[in-house]
């Protein structure tokens, strides 16, 4: 059995969203991250980082296997079901670009220009223009690779998808829409259409519920 502690929060969503296309087993525990859960220290023994989301996979080879990092979740999840990721060469290559370009450019900007938006105490126009700029050349970036084939690794389903999908699942927090980028609305509406993603978002959010 595999247990999933998150929220309903953009990095949370990719481990069901893997787990319902992997088919595999789990139950979802709620981290309310809006009254400090992410702090309480039942859940700091369980990543010190205070981080959503933490995946413990109680049947995993050699025992039980504590490991947070979506991308390294994902990663675990591929390898564990070989279903996601290639399994060698230039495909495999691919996906890991991708996946990085989520890590290093989408994630930090999305979060960035959500942050300075929404939470900072207060207004700082240059960090505002800085990091929405950002995000909206990332997705120019993404757009332009989906006028090319129809994933961001190539033409299967990766977990490259499942990665940006969650930012992008959430992108009115950030400001950010598809009027200026056709192919990754196309991407993005054949991803939100699927019911394994569709199954994965509705029980992410009810984790907020109440």
């Amino acid at each position: 059995m595999i247990d999933v502690y998150a929220f309903a929060t953009p990095n949370s969503v990719k481990v069901p969203i893997a787990l319902e296309e992997m088919g595999l087993d789990y139950t979802l525990h709620s981290i309310d991250i809006r009254s400090g859960g992410q702090k309480d220290p039942a859940f700091t023994a369980l990543n010190p980082n205070g981080k959503v989301p933490v995946l413990i996979d109680h049947e995993a080879d050699g025992g039980p296997l504590l490991l947070s990092e979506s991308a390294a979740i994902l990663i675990y999840l591929a390898e564990k079901t070989g279903k996601l990721l290639p399994r060698s060469g230039a495909p495999r290559a691919r996906v890991f670009e991708q996946l990085f370009f989520h890590g290093t450019a989408m994630g930090p900007a999305f979060g960035n220009a959500g942050f300075f938006q929404k939470f900072a105490p207060e207004q700082i126009p240059l960090a505002i223009d800085r990091f929405l700029g950002e995000a909206n050349r990332v997705i120019g970036v993404l757009d332009a690779l989906l006028a090319t084939q129809r994933f961001v690794a190539g033409d299967e389903l990766s977990i490259a998808d499942v990665a940006n999908f969650g930012w992008l699942w959430k992108r009115e927090f950030v400001g950010i829409n598809f009027d200026a980028t056709p192919n990754l609305a196309r991407w993005f509406g054949e991803l939100d259409a699927r019911p394994t993603f569709q199954m994965a978002i509705a029980k992410t959010e009810a984790l907020a519920a109440g």
